[in-house]
This record gives structure tokens, C-alpha cells and sequence, in this order.
């Protein structure tokens, strides 16, 4: 058949079928596949399955029901169902990403030591080589593009950037164990406030989140997955975490283990650097955002560059492309953590894909079910505002720091050159609606503190 079992499509239908052993009705499944599927996209496939041996036709018309092969379970399943891992009721597994999984989830001692395969890099020739087949793709990027596609890049990503700090950070983070909640890491990105009874460290993290998304996001029309952005990206989220602060930002020089792993990364520095300068141009040559994207969240963990910090480098990597073409950005939201790490250890140990792309593809179906709800919600943007979000910040910051009241006059004063004249009455505009709105609880979407925004406040509303 065409369509192998790595398609997600292909997964779900016959997990489904797999949990109604007596059949189900076209109608029935359609519903339960998903409403993105195409009645005829699904029909193909069932034929397909049926032609392969592996699903059952019976009766005709409207009557038809379809069932999994009386031998498709054996054929599909290498692993038993007492050995499928509590994650496959939610994510639609391959039987390759099965037999991934129970390979990882095995006692240490009886999995077989292994080093980095530099072949498993060499061997990926961009545009010929396929994490993603192309019906994958295709449907990722129907799901993925919305309205900003011939937009400036990084439009969508600004328009739900407030959003995106929250969501991103708080995933990415509860990914590495970090213990903060949704809410906490809201207070925290939002009004600067720590959760009782957690570690420093943990808001740090959730904090350089931040500051890497909103460089990712800033920087979107010019970043690729070069050495620069990776490097950045790593002194950013890094930041304050790393024993030894000069290897923030710069690749590791002396050999690291990994934790619950049989895996040995590469350890001599000049071969790693040299590696590493052949994993960013490949990632460069892959044209497909979405390929890309599942690229640096396989090979940069593999390499593992940096002293630490390396996974949530390679979450991050993997949205320049997706933010870059405007497509809705991956946020990992509600994504179990040990399908992560299993799939992470599938790289590790085994040099498989399989998990790890299952993996990517619910969270990017995840992903753009969240943030069509976001948008649903969400206020048109102020074109000005979108265009001069950083021209913006810096009046406002200056409007503070002089500690005065001020008005249009003062403000258009102000402003920088790089603000278009045909623009510049609207931007005074936003400006003072801007400052009329801001307090100490909000301080922080232009980098200030709530402190002192509270004494300009004061200053400015007279003393009160």
C-alpha cells in the first residue's frame, strides 16, 4: 500500500478499529478519526488496508462496517497490549513507535551500550531524505496555515505572542520536570511573581523561555538554523542555569553523560564542532518548514552541542522555520512527558525516528487545535502596533524612565526614524493609549518593572 503505517492517518484508523472489534460504520469512523480527514482521504485508506490483508469489509451501501484482519493485530503490534506504554491511549502510535517504545522502556542493564553514529547525519541528503512523508506534510501544513501566510514573517506568532510566552514556556519547561503550573508560570511571565514553595531555578527557566521565544519571534524574518541562532538561542535559555556560566552560548568542550540512558554522545571538542557545522547546514537545506522543524528536534539532542540545555534548544530550533513561514508554532501543550523521553531515548540509543515523529505530529495537531481557539478569541491586531512593536517598547520605556507625565508632543518627540512619517500620527496614537493603559501588572510586556511603572504612575496622575 502507498500510504505506510507512519502516517498518522493510517494510525489512528486502525488503533480505532483495534478498539471496536466488531467494526464500525464509515460515519462512525469518520468521527472518530477526526473532521480534518476528507470522507474520500479516508476511504482510499480503508481500501488500501483492506487490500493489504490488514482490515475487513462487510456488507454493502450504507451497511458497510470495517474491521481490523482477524491476523492484524500479531501483524501490526509487535509489542503486547500489556506492553504498550500508558501514552499510546493518547497519541496514535505506529507499530515501528511501539516497538521503539518498549525497546526504551526496558531495565538499563538489558539494553545495549551505544555511541554517536555520525552516519545517521551524513546519510540525510535534504530533499531526498523523509522524516515526514509527503502526506504528512501536506496535511501539517493545511492545518498550519492560517490567515498570515503571505504576511510578514513572524506576523502570527506577534499576534499571539502573549499567548505563546505562556504556553511555550510552561510545556517546554514541564517537559525538562520543572513542577510550576500553567497559572504559576502565568503570574510569573505576566506580573514577575515566584510560586511559593519552588525552586529558583525553576522560574529561571520559565523565565529564559521567555526571553528566547521573544528573540525568536523578533528576529523571525532573518534567523535560520545556522550556528548563530542555535548558539543565541542556547545563551538565552541557559541563562543563569549552567555550572560554569561561560559555556552558555558556546558548544561544550568536555564529554557529558546522559541520565537513565545507555547512550554516549560524542566527546572530542573539535570533532564535535565540526560535526555540529554539518548538522546546521543540512538543517539549512531542507526547504519543507516541517521537515526541518522534526530535524532539529532529532539531530541537535543527538549531538547534544552544548553542556546542557540541549533539548530545550532543539524545541525552540524547531519553530524558526514554523514561525518564519508563518505557520502556527509548536507549543508541545498537553503532550505526555514520557512520550517525550521515550522517544528522545529512541534517537539515543536506537537511531530511530519512528516515536519521535508520531510524537511531533500530535503536538503539531495539538498545537493548531489550541491556537484556533486562540484566534477565535482574540481582538484584531493594531497593524501599527504589530509593524512597530519595538519602536514602541523603547518610547514607552523612555516615557518612564524621564519619571514625568507627558503628552502627544513629548511623545512624537520621541520617536525614532525608523517609525514612516505616513505611520507617525497612528503611532502617537497607540502610544498614549498604551501609556494610559499601563500599570505595574503589565509592566512586563515592555521590560519594565511594576515598581517603576507604580512611580511614574504616581508622577503622572499627580501624586494620587
Amino acid at each position: 500500500m502507498r500510504d505506510t503505517p507512519s502516517d498518522p492517518i493510517v494510525s489512528k484508523l486502525l488503533y480505532v478499529l483495534g478498539q471496536h472489534p466488531s467494526g464500525l460504520a464509515l460515519p462512525r469512523l469518520l468521527a472518530e478519526v477526526g473532521p480534518q480527514v476528507a470522507k474520500r482521504t479516508l476511504q482510499r485508506h480503508l481500501a488500501a488496508l483492506v487490500d493489504a490483508g490488514k482490515a475487513t469489509k462487510h456488507g454493502m451501501g450504507r451497511a458497510t462496517t470495517y474491521a481490523l484482519a482477524p491476523e492484524a493485530p500479531a501483524n501490526q503490534t509487535t509489542a503486547r497490549t500489556a506492553d504498550r506504554p500508558d501514552y499510546a491511549a493518547v497519541l496514535p502510535l505506529s507499530p515501528q513507535a511501539l516497538t521503539i517504545a518498549a525497546a526504551v522502556r526496558r531495565p538499563l542493564a538489558l539494553r545495549e551500550p551505544t555511541s554517536y553514529r555520525i552516519e545517521l547525519l551524513e546519510a540525510y541528503r535534504p530533499g531526498h531524505t523523509w522524516y515526514l512523508p509527503e502526506s504528512i506534510r501536506h496535511s501539517l501544513a493545511l492545518l498550519g496555515r492560517g490567515a498570515h501566510a503571505a504576511d510578514v514573517a513572524g506576523t502570527f506568532a506577534k499576534e499571539i505572542l502573549n499567548r505563546l510566552f505562556i504556553d511555550l514556556s510552561w510545556a517546554s519547561s514541564k517537559l525538562e520536570g520543572n513542577t510550576y503550573t500553567r497559572l504559576d508560570t502565568e503570574r510569573l511571565i505576566a506580573y514577575g511573581e515566584t510560586a511559593d514553595g519552588h525552586d529558583a531555578i525553576e522560574a529561571q527557566m520559565i523565565l529564559n523561555h521567555k526571553a528566547a521565544i521573544e528573540y525568536l519571534v523578533d528576529h523571525s524574518a532573518t534567523l535560520d538554523l545556522g550556528a548563530t541562532t542555535l548558539l543565541n538561542l542556547h545563551a538565552l535559555l541557559s541563562d543563569g542555569l549552567l555550572a560554569d556560566p561561560a559555556a552558555s552560548g558556546r558548544l561544550r568542550r568536555r564529554a557529558v553523560g546522559i541520565g537513565g540512558s545507555v547512550y554516549l554522545p560524542m566527546a572530542l571538542p573539535q570533532r564535535l564542532e565540526q560535526v555540529f557545522g554539518l548538522l546546521c547546514s543540512t538543517a539549512n537545506a531542507i526547504a519543507d518548514p516541517f521537515e526541518q522543524a522534526l530535524f532539529a528536534m532529532v539531530h541537535i539532542p543527538y549531538l547534544q552541542p552544548f553542556e546542557d540545555v540541549n533539548k530545550r534548544v532543539s524545541r525552540l530550533a524547531a519553530n524558526v522555520p514554523l514561525v518564519r513561514h508563518n505557520l502556527v508554532p509548536l507549543a508541545f501543550l498537553d503532550l505526555p512527558e514520557q512520550a517525550y523521553t521515550d522517544a528522545i531515548l529512541g534517537i539515543y540509543e536506537l537511531g530511530r525516528v519512528d516515536l519521535m515523529r508520531d510524537v511531533f505530529v500530535w503536538a503539531y495537531e495539538r498545537s493548531c487545535q489550541h491556537y484556533a481557539a486562540v484566534e477565535r478569541q482574540l481582538v484584531p491586531p493594531e497593524p501599527v502596533r504589530l509593524k512597530y512593536r519595538r519602536q514602541l517598547g523603547e518610547v514607552i520605556r523612555a516615557v518612564v524612565a524621564s519619571g514625568q507625565p507627558t503628552n502627544e508632543t513629548q511623545v512624537r518627540g520621541m520617536v525614532v526614524s525608523s517609525v514612516a512619517s505616513a505611520d507617525l500620527d497612528r503611532f502617537v496614537q497607540v502610544a498614549m493609549t498604551e501609556l494610559a493603559a499601563l500599570h505595574d501588572g503589565n509592566a512586563v510586556r515592555f521590560g519594565l518593572s511594576g515598581l517603576a511603572v507604580a512611580g511614574w504612575r504616581r508622577t503622572a496622575d499627580g501624586g494620587k
